[in-house]
């Protein structure tokens, strides 16, 4: 009777045993199969600031999927920040990064206790309750960083849209928000290209006069280079602005290669151009040099004074290059009031392999079935 009572006692302890195993593999199933749709990286705690920058990806042809991540890593392990990286994703696909899909942007709620915005989109059309915690971000006048589309960051085709007035060609009745987002915070919209785009790279010319601004601690004249060509800018900006690089048009050296990362250019490219544009609209791209980095001051209706630095120059493969690099870090101590070093260690973490810029159709990204998870 005894054995009998033993032996049942046995069963009953396996049978608990194994459906707590049962519970803990439920469990890790459901954590592996969880649905991730922003990226968190803690900052080294050697080197810890205690600050927290939000980088929000989501455009079309530059990779900004790409390059945000290895931002945020270099940010994050090596110089301390706290860094999230936000996606564009289609709402029937969480978790799914889709730069085709304007409409969606999820975490935008980290902005609320964000210290820095790194904006690198094009063309988004946000949902209301996305929109408002940018908008309070900007009101409480704290600086951000836009990266090549940003100037035309958003664009909203339903003219009842709460925000319309953040669209890049804004002309409605607010007289003080013409041009939209770009032209009010950054300093300018969507222009034009300046050289031929994917035959002519950019080289940054350093403003002489401020050729000791922190943010250009530890970068020569000259030594900024990126694939992607100059953007148009209409000069002068606005009032209560700095133009710390200029974009210099450098002619290709080597033939045109559509299936190059670089389109056939290379950073040893340096005969400067002295003709771009379509036939019979010909002109001398550095007769007149367009801005491709500046600071200026903004500041929204009812809300504080901010700082903002906009860099035209910064697409994925432009990160490729180690000034462009050290212009981005300098650019984000220096917005945060943190001390900018003479030599910041930027060097790329992991394996950054990152794409051509070129659009791509609905069909490339269903293919692809890119996770955020997956740019850990």
């Amino acid at each position: 009777m005894l054995k009998k009572v033993y032996f049942l006692m046995f069963v009953i302890v396996v049978a608990c045993s194994c459906k707590e195993l049962k519970k803990e593999v439920n469990t890790h199933e459901t954590a592996k199969n969880e649905v991730v749709e922003w990226l968190s990286f803690k900052g080294e705690d050697s080197v810890q600031k205690e600050k927290n920058i939000v980088l929000i990806s989501g455009d079309e042809e530059y990779r900004s999927e790409e390059m945000l991540p290895q931002f945020a890593k270099i940010l994050s392990q090596k110089h301390g920040f706290n860094c999230t990286v936000l996606f564009a994703q289609d709402i029937a696909q969480p978790g799914f990064v889709n730069p085709n899909y304007s409409f969606n942007i999820p975490g935008l709620e980290h902005l609320q206790q964000a210290d820095l915005v790194i904006l690198f989109t094009r063309f988004r059309a946000l949902p209301t309750e996305q929109m408002q915690f940018f908008e309070a971000y900007l009101k409480e006048g704290k600086p951000i960083i836009g990266i090549r589309t940003a100037t035309h960051a958003f664009n909203f085709e339903n003219k009842e849209h709460p925000y319309v007035h953040y669209g890049w060609n804004y002309r409605g009745e607010n007289q003080d928000w013409q041009l939209g987002f770009g032209k009010k915070v950054l300093g300018e919209t969507w222009y034009t290209h300046h050289g031929n785009h994917k035959h002519q790279s950019t080289r940054g010319i350093i403003n002489n006069e401020l050729q000791s601004h922190p943010i250009l601690t530890g970068i020569k004249n000259g030594a900024i280079w990126g694939p992607t060509d100059v953007y148009g800018i209409r000069t002068p900006i606005s009032v209560d602005t700095q133009v710390l690089v200029y974009g210099k048009s450098v002619e290709r050296k080597r033939e045109f290669n559509e299936k190059d990362r670089f389109y056939g250019m290379q950073e040893s490219d340096t005969v400067a151009a002295t003709l771009a544009g379509a036939e019979g609209k010909t002109y001398n791209p550095n007769e007149n040099m367009p801005p491709i980095v500046w600071l200026k001051s903004y500041q929204l209706e009812n809300g504080k004074k901010g700082k903002a630095l906009t860099s035209t120059i910064g697409a994925a493969t432009d990160f490729l290059d180690l000034e462009v690099r050290l212009l981005l870090v300098n650019a984000s101590y220096y917005l945060l009031d943190e001390k900018i070093v003479q030599t910041p260690d930027v060097g790329l973490i992991g394996d950054y392999n990152p794409s051509q810029f070129g659009f791509h159709d609905d069909g490339y990204w269903k293919e692809k079935s890119l996770k955020v998870q997956d740019f850990r």
